[in-house]
C-alpha cells in the first residue's frame, strides 16, 4: 500500500500543457528549409503519391513508431494504432482516447488532411497533445503517406488527374501573385 500511494504522489497521470519533448526531423540539403516555416500551408503533394519512394516513407515512419503501431489489430500506444488510417473517419477508434483538438475535427483522413496534419500537426488541430513538429519537405510526406496507404486491407485509390490539377491550381496561384508583388527594400 506504501508503494502504491508513493506511486501515486510521484507519477504525474495527466497530460502537460506544454510538451516536455518536441521531435524535430532535420531538413539535410533543402534548398527550401529557410522558407518553409514562412509558408501558409504545406506544398501541394498529390502529384507526388503515386510516384513516392514507399520504401522511403517505411523508414521515416520509425520516428512515428515511438508512438504509434502500424499493423493490423496493433495496438494503440500513446497514439492510436495507424493501420487502415489512410482514408478513415477522423479519432475512430474507439479503444483510443483522443484529444479533444483531433475528435472535433470530423471528416476522413484523406491526401489533403494527412499532408496538412503532417506538415505541422498543432497547426492542422491546435491543442492537439502530439508533440511532434512536422515533416517540411513535400517528398518526405508524399513518401509517408504514399507508405501509410500501403498500411491497409484495401488502400484508397491513388489521387485522379482532376484531383491533383485541382490541388496545384490555388498553389500556381499564389506563386503568381507573390512573383508579382513588388520587393520591398
Amino acid at each position: 500500500m506504501l508503494s502504491g500511494f508513493i506511486a501515486d504522489r510521484a507519477v504525474i497521470s495527466e497530460y502537460p500543457e506544454q510538451d516536455a519533448v518536441t521531435i524535430e526531423v532535420a531538413m539535410i540539403g533543402s534548398a527550401n528549409a529557410a522558407g518553409a516555416d514562412k509558408a501558409d500551408g504545406p506544398d501541394p503533394i498529390l502529384g507526388l503519391i503515386a510516384s513516392a519512394d514507399v520504401a522511403k516513407g517505411q523508414k521515416l515512419s520509425k520516428v512515428c513508431a515511438a508512438c504509434h503501431s502500424f499493423e493490423n489489430g496493433g495496438p494503440d500506444k500513446v497514439g492510436p494504432n495507424l493501420y487502415g488510417i489512410v482514408g478513415a473517419s477522423k479519432a475512430s477508434k474507439s479503444a483510443f482516447q483522443y484529444s479533444g483538438a483531433l475528435s472535433g475535427l470530423g471528416g476522413v483522413w484523406g491526401y489533403d488532411e494527412l499532408n496538412n496534419f503532417l506538415w505541422k500537426p498543432k497547426k492542422y488541430a491546435p491543442g492537439t497533445k502530439m508533440s511532434y513538429a512536422g515533416l517540411k519537405k513535400p517528398d518526405d510526406r508524399a513518401a509517408l503517406i504514399a507508405w501509410l496507404r500501403t498500411q491497409s486491407g484495401s488502400p484508397l485509390a491513388l489521387p485522379s488527374a482532376a484531383e491533383i490539377a485541382a490541388e496545384a491550381a490555388p498553389a500556381e496561384s499564389a506563386a503568381g501573385e507573390a512573383a508579382e508583388a513588388p520587393a520591398e527594400h
